[in-house]
């Protein structure tokens, strides 16, 4: 029976391991640049409906509170149906939210359709569990943070590419209310085609489809019963929770300064779309390697360490505390370089923090992996919520950002809360 991936040959599309590596990260770069195609299109928008801040801010909290209960379920359908019919589904299904947006005709109807857009973020959670079930656990944090991050710089990409984009339909004599509309239907028909792509190349773990191992009755690692003995398996693990928290601390901050940095250049600094567009792309696309490094900062420290998964452990402690205090910087800076410089510091530092927790959630219960990736998923997407929220009552960007860095800091905490018994250590050695 195939095994999994000990290495990562990133010129290898044969095998099963390297084809689900290469087409996650790609289906997720499309959910993503999906995901956030309207954000820095925003000022455009805000004129055309003319929304309040208040509006703004219901906007930013519906873009990714949905996500938070589909992380939840689509984490136990993986385990059941396996990733390749659910991540099919998802980019299929969500294409329709994503495709609607650019026919709202007033802010009710945008509103409903950036809630659905949402959905597609839950791409993350079958990205991670895919790359999971293809790679040994010595490589499967670089493996993580890798897909994971190549596929978040969709959103960096979706900063820089929309308004060009719509940059071209305006010199190409398109109006600018009709512009946005035709740019928001670019990523939802790629996530079309990438959905026959996806079902066509991919298979669900290297012996094969989930279904078809059942059916011929044999055993596989991964595929657990799924649904509801998967979630309340993961549920009852202390550190799926401790986790979760720090995911929200690390990528919630992530999705936030998605949604508001382009307004926040323009805002505060006086910049033009497309510059506060560059500027919040290159924020973005730091997931190009940064997450990867923080995966694969992960797999280093295990590895000298014997296997030792605390090693893991104090690696996203450090992270985070640095995520924070760079976030302290961000919110302080007060012309647009120092702005741009701090940016750059504490997304370093947050992008590896989210790289350094999915390379822990493989070893935090092997038999309902899909459970507690859900979970910790969806507590990014509560971060980001909650972050939301707390701009609306602050009314200020600033004030927002500084509150959010120490809660960061202490946020820290629960990472060392999530350290490992010397049992658990062994049991990781024994499957690498």
């Amino acid at each position: 029976m195939a095994s999994k991936a000990s290495s990562i040959r990133l010129t290898d599309f044969h095998t099963p391991q390297m084809r689900a590596f290469h087409l996650t990260w790609v289906a997720f770069f499309i959910c993503f640049f999906a995901w956030f195609a309207c954000a820095p299109l925003m000022p455009v928008i805000k004129g055309e409906f003319g929304l309040s801040v208040a509006q703004i801010a219901n906007i930013n909290i519906a873009a990714v509170a949905i996500t938070i209960l589909v992380r939840l379920i689509v984490g136990p359908l993986c385990d059941r149906y396996g990733p390749r019919k659910t991540y099919t589904g998802l980019l299929a299904l969500g294409a329709i939210p994503v495709l609607g947006v650019a026919f709202a005709q007033s802010y009710e109807s945008f509103l409903l359709f950036r809630l659905g857009i949402g959905a597609v973020g839950a791409s993350f959670v079958i990205t991670q569990y895919h790359t999971s079930v293809m790679f040994a656990p010595k490589v499967v944090g670089t493996a993580n943070a890798a897909a994971a991050g190549w596929g978040n710089a969709g959103g960096g990409a979706a900063q820089a590419a929309m308004p060009l984009l719509l940059g071209a339909l305006l010199m190409a004599g398109v109006s600018e209310t009709l512009g946005w509309r035709v740019a928001l239907i670019v990523p939802g028909v790629a996530m079309l085609v990438m959905a026959v792509v996806y079902w066509r190349y991919t298979q669900d773990c290297p012996a094969g489809n989930f279904s078809e191992l059942r059916a011929a009755g044999i055993p596989f690692e991964g595929g657990g019963k799924g649904g509801w003995a998967s979630f309340k398996a993961a549920c009852r693990n202390h550190r799926a929770w401790l986790l979760f928290v720090t995911y929200g601390a690390c990528f919630g901050i992530e999705i936030f300064i998605h949604n508001i940095a382009a307004i926040y250049y323009v805002d505060h600094f006086g910049l033009s779309l497309k510059s506060a567009g560059m500027a919040a792309a290159s924020f973005g696309l730091l997931a190009l390697f940064a997450r990867a490094l923080g995966g694969w900062l992960s797999d280093r420290c295990a590895g000298r360490a014997g296997g030792d998964l605390n090693s893991r452990v104090t690696v996203l402690f450090v992270l985070m505390v640095g995520e924070g205090l760079g976030l302290l910087w961000f919110a302080n800076a007060d012309g647009v370089a120092f702005a741009l410089i701090a940016m750059l510091c504490f997304g370093l530092f947050t992008h590896m923090a989210c790289g350094a927790t999915y390379a822990l959630v493989p070893f935090v219960a092997p038999t309902a992996l899909g459970g507690v990736a859900g979970i910790v998923g969806a507590g990014g997407n509560v971060g980001a919520v909650l972050a939301g929220f707390l701009m609306k009552g602050t009314g200020d960007v600033r004030e927002t950002l500084m509150i959010l860095g120490g809660l960061v800091v202490v946020a820290s905490l629960c990472a060392l809360g999530a350290r490992f018994s010397s049992t658990a250590t062994v049991a990781a050695a024994a499957r690498a």
